[in-house]
């Protein structure tokens, strides 16, 4: 194969790190994936069916560890969870936490972020996406790695509910301004806090023991929600 017939390789927003998983984090992924997962291959979603209800769904890209998934839905039994993550632990950790609490308004998928919306979240199907704290790429070279650009968010917008939220945070200011700049540019989106300004701490999202120890530290973390109005 010439180099013009390669295939394009995909540009990932995220390093495939294999990371170390505990026992019950290997059990949980292997024994209770199909009990709490989705897949691509189940292609476009029932959310009714699924959950056995209808009710007001959120979900979040990138949930790492799950500390923050997993409190919402303890806390709002009555609104139904998504969480999207591509790395092992972090599942494992979720899923045997879901177990020992018995939720059952919380779902999980093993797969990329935009394969998920591009393939199984109906349009006008999600009153809130969240997207807390991800892979800020620091350096110039790697920005075009950054989950938020303009098609990513032209994504989420089509599948939020009018009137639903898009909800950020950050604690690299040079990404939140980035972020900042994207959603400000794209059609159909209104900032709650006002043109070009930062929303007060989003009060859904709760505090991780990471941020705690980033506060201590001096850290700052910039929220943005923007709210689908077309």
């Amino acid at each position: 194969m010439n180099k013009q017939q390669r295939p394009l390789r995909p540009v990932r927003s995220y390093m495939c790190r294999s990371g170390r998983m505990t026992d019950s984090q290997q059990r949980a992924f292997q024994l209770l994936l199909d009990q709490y997962g989705l897949t691509l291959a189940n292609g476009m979603l029932d959310f009714d069916a699924i959950f056995q209800r209808n009710a007001p769904r959120v979900l979040e890209i990138g949930f790492g560890m799950g500390q923050s998934l997993l409190q919402q839905a303890q806390q709002k039994p009555a609104w139904d969870f998504i969480g999207i993550e591509v790395h092992r632990p972090g599942i494992g950790a979720l899923l045997a936490a879901v177990k020992t609490q018995q939720l059952t308004n919380l779902r999980v998928f093993h797969a990329d972020a935009i394969e998920v919306l591009e393939c199984c979240i109906p349009d006008a199907s999600l009153d809130v996406v969240q997207l807390f704290f991800p892979d800020p790429w620091p350096k110039r070279r790697h920005h075009k790695r950054r989950l938020v650009q303009l098609d990513f968010v032209e994504r989420i917008r089509a599948k939020l509910k009018i009137g639903g939220l898009f909800c950020l945070a950050t604690d690299w200011q040079n990404y939140a301004n980035h972020m900042l700049q994207v959603l400000s540019a794209a059609p159909g989106f209104n900032n709650s806090a006002g043109d070009q300004q930062f929303a007060p701490r989003y009060t859904e999202r709760p505090l991780t023991k990471f941020e705690l120890r980033g506060h201590r530290l001096g850290y700052k973390v910039w929220d943005l929600v923007f709210v689908n109005r077309e």
